[in-house]
């Protein structure tokens, strides 16, 4: 075993995957995010979705609007994201590219998930999307799973591969893809098979937890995402994978809000709230497996260059220290957000930017 490290200081974190919602909303989570990570990707499937370059950057204004005054959270950046249907045009694309400001393009299979019901039925539908986006090099970012009301749910990534994905790289082969929130040892081998441009993000609860923490004891509604947790064996190769150094693997929380009502309920919502805390947990993962000097480039580096965006020159400072994470935070004026492992306690404090030991 290593020497046991107590201090880790990097280049500054970004976040490639995170829910921010609109509105209300961005009063709790945008101080969250732009406390700890530089940059973040922020989703577009909002209501409604995010589908044209103008509707981006009067999100990105709205979002910007709730980055706090103080000189640390004001050099945070969101990068934004156009919600890919089947009457995005290649002029579209274009557009978006020469903003600046939409950075990819996301792909909901309709029905996968939180306010994807305007998704893709069919990727045959949007091949002069594709094939603009792989000429200009703009990314772009896969929920990737079936939604076949016969495919066991442990299964719909692993068919999405085998589907979906396979054939988008034989007729694309140098679109530029991030294979979203992987959850399979499949989903692993795959994306390690393929070329550079090919790469996956992976969030803290799949490397911390499997689908015993789920279900043993009684459902647990705040573990409950999507893709769902898988068995304990994809935990393991994924924190395998996630803490080998490959740059073809980085962080995206899928940091998702929602309220604590809403998420204890007869039909809970799918998604983990983990923005607060997320550097936190991915350092308790890492350190897990001895694995900390590799946490910098999960974190801040492989992620800016899949981007062809600079690494973060600033630096961030963990230490050692042990913290109990909130029962809940202040959500939407009168109601409440439960955190991922609310009320239990992390071996690792994220100081505030800036500030070393």
């Amino acid at each position: 075993m290593k020497e046991s490290i107590n201090t880790l200081t990097m280049n500054a974190p970004d976040d490639w995957h995170i829910h921010l919602r609109d509105f209300d909303a961005l009063a709790t989570t945008v101080p969250h995010v732009s406390a700890n990570f530089r940059r973040a990707i922020c989703m577009p499937n909002l209501v409604p979705p995010i589908k044209t370059t103008a509707q981006a950057i009067a999100y990105r204004e709205r979002i910007v609007a709730h980055i706090p005054s103080d000189s640390i959270s004001q050099q945070f950046e969101p990068l934004m994201v156009l919600y890919l249907t089947e009457n995005l045009t290649a002029q579209d694309i274009e557009e978006a590219v020469n903003s600046g400001i939409v950075k990819a393009v996301k792909l909901y299979p309709a029905g996968a998930t939180t306010n994807s019901d305007d998704g893709v039925t069919n990727i045959n539908h949007c091949t002069d999307v594709f094939a603009k986006m792989e000429s200009l090099g703009l990314p772009l970012l896969l929920h990737g799973e079936v939604t076949h009301e016969h495919v066991d749910i442990f299964d719909r990534e692993k068919r999405f591969i085998d589907e979906v994905l396979t054939q988008l790289i034989f007729k694309f082969p140098k679109l530029k893809i991030v294979f979203e929130h992987i959850t399979t040892s499949d989903a692993v081998d795959f994306v390690l098979s393929q070329s550079k441009n090919i790469c996956a993000t992976i969030t803290p609860q799949h490397l911390l937890f499997n689908r015993n923490h789920l279900l043993v004891g009684g459902l647990k509604p705040h573990f409950y995402c999507l893709p769902v947790l898988k068995r304990q064996s994809h935990q393991q190769v994924l924190l395998d994978v996630a803490t080998s150094g490959n740059p073809k693997f980085f962080a995206g929380t899928d940091s998702a809000p929602h309220a604590t009502h809403a998420k204890e309920n007869a039909c809970g919502c799918a998604g983990c709230y983990s923005a607060p805390l997320a550097l936190s947990l991915y350092a308790q993962a890492f350190d897990k497996v001895d694995k900390l000097d590799k946490l910098e480039a999960f974190m801040s580096i492989n992620g800016a260059k899949f981007y062809g965006l600079p690494v973060n020159s600033d630096k961030v400072t963990l230490v050692r220290d042990t913290w109990q994470v909130p029962d809940f935070y202040e959500y939407l004026g009168d109601k409440t957000l439960t955190p991922l492992m609310a009320g239990q306690k992390l071996d690792w404090k994220v100081l505030p930017f800036g500030l070393a030991v």
